[in-house]
């Protein structure tokens, strides 16, 4: 009898992600079944992260093509992996990577990776009777979980830096409903605080156009102003800010930073003359005593790339100052690369690692990151890409890996609801077998 988990064939194509530009997508099949994957594309991107593989054909979607990479999918991916049992992920991840032979998956994609490496843990699922978030805890964590930790959602309602045209330089401002008691509680907080912030741009003469990752793009004055009306707005929708929403932050601080003066530049409100160039040119022990001002001041519980990539020294002042009154994300600082987060856990320079599996490109990378995070006692925070595809696999691994946090965009677009849409449906399976953690999701806050 033939084993039904055997990979028979590999197909990839060119999809296309939220931005209207192509992306892989990637059907590994066993006989008849068959799962599919699509890998999400980021704008703002860490140096570190793993290669996404372009064409470079200025005659195709303005250079942006992804055929080599689906060519390398089809042929020395698929003639490796056709014939292998799609249960040994770990093993199909070293072998993409050992044929790829670069340290950053420069030859084959990461894009092309991910893409395999997603869809061959969907068909074991498939073909195992399970959930994926099930599947991957109990056959590639080995763990027996009596109840799932649903997670608590960051959802980026005012848009800035790299993702909107607008005059803010600070990339992401998001609501938190850590009063929730349930990720359809956590949904319905955050869909009414998102509609009483558009209700409240609008009346005050902001437009309420959306950014990438679906998040309003007003031409406001500065942050403190965003922060200001986010708490309106969370008043306005009938809740208490800091008790059932908090606020987080992106800060995207590496698009900020002048690397040969060591200064963070604040170029949109400079350019709009919001601010002068002196007020707009900041230290990194200027930028922390600002974001230590807001925090005494509104109802932030974390800020991701608080600054640069490379300030590891500035990092590891603000988590000696702030890091135990909220979490301090690292994303383009560890771009969900396993050596390098380890590095940052010994030199102190975050509580928290964003989790993005297209900037390491295979799922064992990625859960290996997620665990070390986790056994230091950091938290980690799965998360989307401002290039989104329909495909909702990371709904399933933040359950699956009980990180207990997830950052998947706004209550508009469908990419980005299709990821909350799952988690509904992930919660209805589980009933009183889910945990909605809140507030208890930040481990590493006092």
């Amino acid at each position: 009898m033939t084993n039904k988990f055997i990979i028979t064939k590999i197909e990839a194509y060119e999809a296309i992600d939220s931005r209207g530009y192509p992306t892989v997508a990637t059907k590994v099949y066993s006989d008849r079944v068959y799962a599919k994957a699509m890998v999400p594309s980021g704008a703002s991107t860490g140096e570190r992260e793993a290669v996404e593989l372009r064409d470079g054909d200025k005659n195709r979607y303005n250079g942006k093509g992804v055929l080599t990479a689906v060519n390398n999918v089809n042929t020395i991916i698929a003639n490796a992996i056709v014939g292998l049992d799609c249960r040994n992920q770990e093993e199909i991840d070293n072998l993409m990577i050992q044929l790829d032979g670069t340290y950053n998956k420069g030859n084959l994609g990461a894009n092309a990776i991910l893409s395999v490496s997603l869809a061959v843990v969907k068909l074991a699922a498939i073909l195992s009777n399970k959930p994926l978030y099930q599947y991957i805890s109990e056959n590639i964590l080995k763990e027996k979980r009596t109840h799932y930790i649903m997670p608590v959602p960051m959802l980026n309602v005012i848009n800035g830096g790299a993702h909107a045209d607008n005059t803010i330089d600070f990339q992401e401002f998001m609501f938190m409903p850590v009063g929730a008691n349930s990720i359809k509680q956590a949904i319905q907080m955050a869909s009414e605080c998102f509609h009483a912030l558009q209700n409240i741009l609008k009346s005050d003469g902001y437009n309420t156009n959306k950014g990438d990752e679906g998040g309003f793009a007003p031409n406001l004055k500065d942050a403190n102003q965003a922060l200001s009306l986010m708490v309106e707005a969370i008043k306005k929708a009938g809740y208490i800010p800091g008790d059932d929403v908090s606020i987080a932050l992106d800060l995207a601080s590496s698009e900020l930073y002048d690397e040969n003066n060591k200064v963070y530049v604040l170029e949109k409100a400079i350019n709009a003359n919001i601010i002068s160039k002196e007020e707009g040119t900041l230290t990194s022990t200027e930028m922390i005593n600002y974001w230590e001002q807001q925090i005494n001041e509104f109802p932030i519980i974390s800020i991701e790339d608080g600054l640069a990539e490379n300030d590891w020294e500035g990092f590891n002042q603000m988590v000696t100052r702030l890091g135990s009154k909220i979490q301090i994300v690292g994303d383009d600082l560890f771009c969900t690369n396993p050596e390098i987060t380890e590095r940052g856990i010994q030199a102190n320079v975050a509580n928290s690692v964003l989790i993005k599996v297209n900037q390491i490109g295979t799922l064992t990378e990625t859960i290996k990151t997620i665990k070390l995070a986790q056994n230091a006692g950091w938290t980690a925070v799965v998360s989307h890409r401002s290039g989104e595809t329909e495909d909702t696999t990371i709904a399933d691994i933040v359950v699956g890996m009980g990180t207990g946090q997830i950052k998947t965009g706004s209550m508009s677009r469908s990419e980005r609801i299709a990821k909350y849409n799952r988690l509904i449906e992930i919660e209805n399976e589980l009933k009183d077998k889910s945990i909605y953690l809140g507030k208890k999701a930040f481990t590493s806050v006092k």
